[in-house]
């Protein structure tokens, strides 16, 4: 999704997914009406048909917020220059009991019982909504308020999961789950995007160029990213 009047900017994706035996077809939002995939990939790319605003309108409304989204950024061709590997997004404010519910499909709230685990929620000024439900849920909560804080906490704790607001001061949640990735530590901890129910344009414009930086100088083959997107979305 994402791609708006330049469906053909999606045969790439859909190629290596059905050599790998998962069909696959470029679409808009509103013809999610008519059927329920099982995941959607999303263009946020500069070339993308402002895939922010896609995101927000599949997580705002409830008939489309439990379908899995996996952000992609594609060249102007439709090749894959990255694939973001983000568990989960959260619409902020949250719906009272809507996490907890989410988290025990998951399977992220069982552990909780028997052992003490932690949880981080990477936020400007905290997000007490995120806090009290995690914390109903048996984690201890650590927050920390920028990037930087939380590369140093979350290498030395190992959290059990990560909940990071889109944008922080001094980066983006995609730049820190990049930088998480680099540390064996930190690399397997599932991490959870929270947003906020409108981005200006401004805001969009910023996310793109953040992202940006992250890609790769050589595209995705087929191979790579099959293994990639079994391996995300098992």
């Amino acid at each position: 999704m994402g791609l708006g009047d330049r469906p053909e900017r999606g045969a790439v994706v859909c190629g290596y997914l059905a050599k790998g035996g998962i069909r696959c077809r470029s679409a808009k939002a509103e013809e999610l009406g008519a059927c329920t995939p099982r995941a959607v990939l999303l263009d946020i790319s500069p070339w993308s048909d402002d895939g922010w605003s896609v995101l927000l309108s599949l997580k705002a409304n409830p008939a489309t917020r439990d379908i899995p989204v996996l952000p992609l950024y594609l060249s102007e061709a439709g090749e894959i220059g990255e694939v973001l590997r983000v568990a989960g997004f959260f619409m902020l404010p949250l719906e009272e009991g809507y996490l907890a519910k989410k988290l025990r499909q998951y399977g992220l709230a069982d552990e909780s019982e028997d052992y003490d685990l932690q949880t981080m929620i990477v936020t400007r000024r905290g997000e007490e909504g995120v806090q009290k439900t995690v914390e109903g849920l048996g984690f201890e909560v650590v927050n920390a308020y920028t990037g930087k804080e939380a590369v140093a906490i979350g290498t030395l704790i190992h959290p059990f999961m990560i909940f990071c607001s889109l944008q922080l001061a001094d980066m983006a949640a995609f730049d820190l789950m990049h930088r998480l990735l680099l540390y064996p530590q930190t690399r397997n901890i599932p991490f959870f995007v929270l947003l906020k129910d409108s981005m200006k344009p401004g805001e969009r414009t910023a996310m793109t160029r953040n992202v940006e930086h992250l890609v790769r100088k050589e595209y995705l083959t087929g191979e790579e990213f099959l293994s990639y997107f079994k391996r995300v979305g098992s």
